[in-house]
């Protein structure tokens, strides 16, 4: 029994040293997974390399991201947000080839790490977490990891990038050094290419319609006309298009100068336009008609519809205000 007591003994002190000397020490730990990192970061963990990573104690810094890839879990955040990862990931530790920031940028998917998710509780994706030094000269005061927040949607690899060098200020930052976007350059470049031709060869056709009085002067007309309307007070106030008028119906005119619907701005516009259209036949293309007898009927055509439309102005201007006094037939 004396000899069974010491044999069992002996083989659980064997058992301990085994696997205390198993057991790897912090910097141990950096070196394989820096090394890792080197050849395809971010790391891909599991359960255990998880656990082994994050370990305490360390002296480096870890920074895992707990995603959920597979279609399965329609985890359109993870799959949004992990490009930017991996190009935060690869910019890091390229940029720290020396290790000298000591960090390791990790990802462990959920189909890997179901006992990790299950044991912090996590019931959403993604979640990423850094861990700060516990030891050494960049140890923090706290050994919990700290939590991104997701809840503005997938940011950019800039964005996690400076609130992990916000936790680390005196360390190395290697910067974010994006692919270049051959095809966007490309298309820009063909795009562009194609604008300056389309331009070269429509000049000698578009050149005397910008220098065109006629067009220049329409433009300014519709405008004037446009904004003179209250076309800027719809967009400032916001107003309705049209409202009801109380009794089932549609108002299109809204009581009282401080107020206009959207319609109104139109019909208004629509009246000032006649009237302008108006007054520019009775002064320019009236005077120009060389025979009398149409030159009399067009003066009283154009004044006829002047008198008539300005009536109907008048009268919306009464309908919005009682009290305004001015009026003429027919619209009394």
């Amino acid at each position: 029994m004396r000899v069974l007591s010491v044999f069992s003994l002996v083989l659980g002190g064997l058992s301990l040293a085994a696997a205390a000397k198993s057991k790897k020490s912090s910097e141990e730990r950096f070196q394989l997974y820096h090394g890792k990192a080197l050849s395809s970061s971010p790391v891909k963990l599991g359960d255990s390399s998880y656990r082994e990573l994050t370990a305490t104690p360390r002296d480096y810094a870890a920074a895992v991201l707990l995603t959920a890839m597979d279609s399965r879990y329609g985890c359109q955040l993870c799959r949004e947000f992990q490009p930017e990862w991996e190009l935060l990931a690869r910019s890091w530790t390229g940029g720290d080839r020396k290790g000298e920031s000591r960090v390791v940028f990790g990802t462990l998917d959920f189909n890997d790490g179901r006992d990790v998710f299950m044991s912090l509780g996590l019931q959403t994706a993604p979640v990423l977490f850094f861990f700060p030094p516990t030891v050494g000269p960049h140890a923090a005061a706290s050994s919990e990891p700290l939590r991104y927040d997701f809840t503005g949607g997938a940011q950019a690899a800039e964005v996690v990038h400076h609130w992990i060098s916000r936790h680390l200020p005196d360390v190395p930052h290697p910067p974010i050094k994006r692919p270049i976007n051959w095809m966007r350059w490309i298309s820009t470049f063909v795009i562009l290419s194609g604008g300056l031709t389309a331009s070269y060869v429509a000049w000698p056709y578009v050149l005397p319609i910008i220098q065109s009085r006629t067009v220049w002067a329409a433009v300014t007309l519709i405008s004037i006309l446009l904004f003179t309307s209250g076309h800027m007070f719809n967009q400032i106030r916001n107003v309705p298009y049209v409202a009801g008028d109380g009794r089932g119906g549609i108002a299109y005119f809204a009581p009282g100068f401080q107020n206009q619907y959207g319609l109104e701005t139109q019909i208004v516009a629509a009246l000032y336009g006649i009237l302008a259209l108006s007054s520019i036949s009775l002064a320019v293309k009236v005077p120009r008609m060389s025979d009398p007898r149409y030159q009399g009927i067009a003066f009283f055509v154009w004044f006829g519809i002047m008198f008539v439309v300005y009536s109907l102005l008048l009268s919306i201007f009464r309908g919005k205000n009682p009290g305004y006094n001015f009026s003429l037939p027919p619209f009394m």
